[in-house]
């Protein structure tokens, strides 16, 4: 009897302890919803004072590092606010279980050894009635707390999505056509870009007839454009020598490397400087042109229609235009996307028969160089808030899929002659916008991904895990470089981390200095290259991490930088592009400017260079 009175006892503290426990939980979580209901935590009037200060002495350097630093601090204070709130939430209905366990256990007891209901001189109404308010009171204040995580508002995505920050106004990349919403742009920009998708729907495959061929726009040699027709000059030929081959997004294994030379370091959009043609594109769309020997391809995208553009390289006459409809399987509405994602993120991939392309509402189309489909499959719209946008990549009769997602993750290989899913991994890991990497490591050709928190190697044959590393967090959107057998991961809010693939993987080195928020990192000749959203453009030992040399842009970067002839490339957001010989002392090669907004990652062929606009695609040869 003795002991079961104690057990009693013990039961009984147990239920005060986890009492105690969720009323705190619950009064932190509901203080921290009324602090940010009336604190946004991303408007801060000391940032706003600094900023209109700026606008009046926009050469102060210092003045331009107390904003970035303060903006960075602030978004910092808002994903630790985040953070906390989930898991405040979690902790509280985990001790509402418990409590709720415990005082069931307690009364199941008190029944078993007959203890009695009442004690003292209080009768069994009152503590009915009392236990009852005691109940009430309790629950009201959980449910008030759990309401108030669940509704406390994600001011990040919330101006990710409408673009209501208060800085300068400005029209950014994506914007809608229907619905023009202007935002803030600090040096350091909060919106978050790139990349992923969601569950197979339907597989079916599906074939229909040749899209209409279509002509281009051209520039003559003199710079003058010609709209509408195939004004072929007589002076650009289809030169001999090696196949130019672009086949996926970065380039031959999406390593962000090309083996192009003489490409063009001098050009002008506005006067038509080197712009041997210009070709304009009727769907919004982010991916970057990819080619194999006189054609190129890159997608497009609206609410209406999904499009695969084929362009003559060296004319720029465009070829076909097929358009992805009648999928089985297909949505019927096309998803929410942010204006900086789109319909069409992701880039297409070539096999050299073939060409692939993936949209944001999960349709998944290869056709031949004719503009003929092949196959089509439906993956279902992706559980996605910004918009898929991880690109394929095609070799050695594999399409790549990487398939991460808010609710699942995956990567799966696909037949590029039929569609059919010939391997499917599936892990556990959060949402990604990177894209995956091929690389020949240990003696096997390896798919390389990044995701939060993880960066994987997989068997490309088989799909199986070779090795994973956490190191990542946040929202993450750079895919990986290699060198030297080297894998390089980074996003923004994470590190810059070397890793060593194998078995047993290491970190050799990490740095934090400059971290990328969409651009991918590039490697070669022992230098690795960074490249930020706030304009920060960066050149590291890539053995040791050891940062070299820095260059900074009044614009961000959200394309990747490409390594070719010597040379690495790498596109603000404003459309200039920057040249800069790869070395270990910076050397600055030119600033051509194209004359459009450009997010996006070019493609190169011997003398030429490839670049995709706001509205326009470019072919610049020498």
């Amino acid at each position: 009897m003795q002991n079961s009175e104690d057990n009693l006892k013990l039961i009984s503290n147990l239920i005060t302890a986890s009492g105690i426990f969720c009323i705190a939980v619950a009064l932190l979580l509901l203080i921290n919803f009324i602090h940010v209901r009336t604190n946004k935590p991303l408007e801060s009037e000391a940032l706003k004072a600094l900023v209109e200060q700026f606008q009046n002495d926009q050469q102060n350097q210092a003045l331009k590092n107390e904003i970035r630093n303060l903006d960075l601090m602030a978004r910092k204070a808002f994903f630790t606010s985040n953070w906390q709130v989930r898991a405040g939430s979690f902790l509280l209905l985990f001790g509402g279980i418990l409590f709720a366990a415990l005082l069931r256990i307690y009364h199941d007891m008190k029944a078993k050894i007959g203890a009695p209901l009442l004690t003292g001189g209080t009768t069994q109404i009152t503590r009915l009635l009392s236990q009852r308010w005691v109940l009430i009171t309790g629950g009201l204040l959980l449910g008030s707390a759990l309401t108030a995580s669940f509704l406390t508002t994600d001011y990040l995505r919330f101006y990710e999505e409408t673009g209501q920050v208060v800085v300068k106004e400005v029209k950014d990349q994506g914007e809608s056509s229907k619905e023009e919403v202007p935002r803030v742009e600090v040096e350091s920009p909060i919106v978050n870009s790139e990349v992923v998708n969601s569950e197979v729907v339907n597989s079916e495959i599906v074939s229909s007839e040749i899209d209409k061929t279509e002509t281009g726009t051209v520039v003559e040699e003199t710079g003058t454009v010609q709209q509408g027709a195939v004004a072929v000059q007589e002076a650009v030929g289809r030169p001999a020598g090696k196949p130019a081959r672009h086949p996926n997004f970065r380039g031959r294994w999406g390593q962000g490397i090309s083996a192009a030379v003489n490409v063009p370091v001098s050009w002008d959009g506005p006067s038509g400087k080197n712009i041997k043609w210009k070709a304009p594109l009727d769907k919004k769309g982010y991916n970057s042109p990819i080619l194999w020997d006189d054609k190129l391809f890159l997608a497009g995208a609206d609410a209406q229609s999904r499009v695969i553009y084929c362009f003559d390289r060296l004319n720029g006459s465009l070829l076909w235009k097929h358009e992805a409809t009648g999928i089985p399987g297909s949505p019927a509405t096309s998803p929410k996307t942010t204006s900086d994602t789109g319909l069409s993120a992701p880039g297409a991939a070539t096999d050299g028969t073939r060409v692939f392309a993936i949209f944001a509402n999960g349709d998944l189309v290869a056709v031949d160089f004719t503009g003929k489909r092949i196959w089509a499959r439906s993956f279902g719209i992706p559980d996605n808030h910004y918009g898929h946008s991880s690109s394929l990549i095609a070799w050695n009769n594999k399409l790549i899929v990487q398939f991460d997602t808010n609710t699942s993750g995956k990567l799966l290989a696909l037949d590029c002659a039929t569609g059919n899913t010939l391997w499917e991994h599936p892990r556990k890991t959060k949402i990604s916008w990177a894209s995956p990497v091929l690389a020949e490591l240990n003696g096997k050709m390896q798919i390389i991904t990044v995701t939060s928190p993880m960066v994987y190697g997989n068997d490309f044959e088989t799909g199986e895990e070779l090795w994973s590393l956490e190191c990542m967090s946040g929202e993450v959107g750079p895919s990986a470089a290699i060198y030297d057998g080297l894998v390089y991961a980074a996003n923004e809010y994470a590190t810059l981390a070397c890793i060593q693939p194998g078995p047993t993987p290491k970190i050799l080195w990490e740095n934090s200095d400059y971290l990328p928020e969409a651009a991918s990192p590039v490697a070669a000749d022992g230098l690795l290259f960074i490249a930020t959203s706030y304009g920060i453009f960066a050149c590291y030992d890539a053995k040791t991490g050891a940062k070299y040399w820095e260059h900074e842009y009044g614009q961000g970067f959200y394309g990747s930088p490409m390594i070719a002839d010597g040379k690495v490339f790498v596109m603000d957001r404003g459309g200039a592009m920057h040249i800069f010989k790869v070395d270990k002392v910076k050397t600055p090669l030119g600033d051509p400017v194209l004359g459009e907004k450009s997010v996006v990652t070019p493609a190169f062929a011997d003398g030429w260079i490839y670049l995709r606009g706001e509205g326009s695609l470019f072919g610049v040869g020498l």
